[in-house]
């Protein structure tokens, strides 16, 4: 196993992970999302949710999940590949797969300390909140950068190759 795949989790080495971090006395952070196309609005977003604490947890929408939120042409890029690119970014600790409609059961799983979005969600919309904040944690909003979205550049690149 490589470096980059070493940190892709199944759930259950997630928790116990996470709960070591959380004894040596470390903030653990968790945001989630498809991550399709990798863009610079999603590395400055991820930058800023590690910057919140000492690790950062992504939950990774699977290629079922992407498609039932964005379409059957969706995702371009495959779970494996998408969480081995996570996986390379040096900001992020741990990705975990995962299927269902939201990441509720995730985050109840594996406990963080903050919940992160991206400012386009309101906090009381934020999947996982209520669970986080009723344990003392924290749920944040991240001002997202401008003019860069997967969607966006998938239509660049189809307006350019007719």
């Amino acid at each position: 196993m490589n470096f980059t795949e070493s940190k892709i989790l199944r759930i259950e080495e997630a928790i116990t992970t996470v709960e070591d971090w959380q004894r040596a006395g470390q903030k653990v952070v968790f945001t989630n999302g498809c991550f399709d196309i990798v863009h610079l609005g999603h590395i400055d977003y991820l930058e800023k949710a590690r910057a919140l604490g000492d690790r950062l947890v992504l939950g990774l929408n699977t290629d079922a999940s992407v498609s039932r939120l964005k379409g059957p042409l969706r995702p371009v890029v495959n779970e494996y590949a998408r969480a081995r690119l996570m996986a390379a970014l040096s900001f992020i600790d741990a990705v975990i797969l995962f299927d269902e409609p939201t990441p509720s059961q995730l985050i109840e799983a594996v406990k963080p300390d903050i919940l992160v979005k991206g400012d386009d969600y309101k906090v009381e919309n934020i999947a996982g909140a209520d669970f986080v904040l009723g344990r003392g944690g924290e749920v944040k909003t991240i001002s997202l950068v401008q003019g860069y979205s997967t969607s966006a550049l998938i239509e660049k690149i189809k307006q350019g190759y007719k």
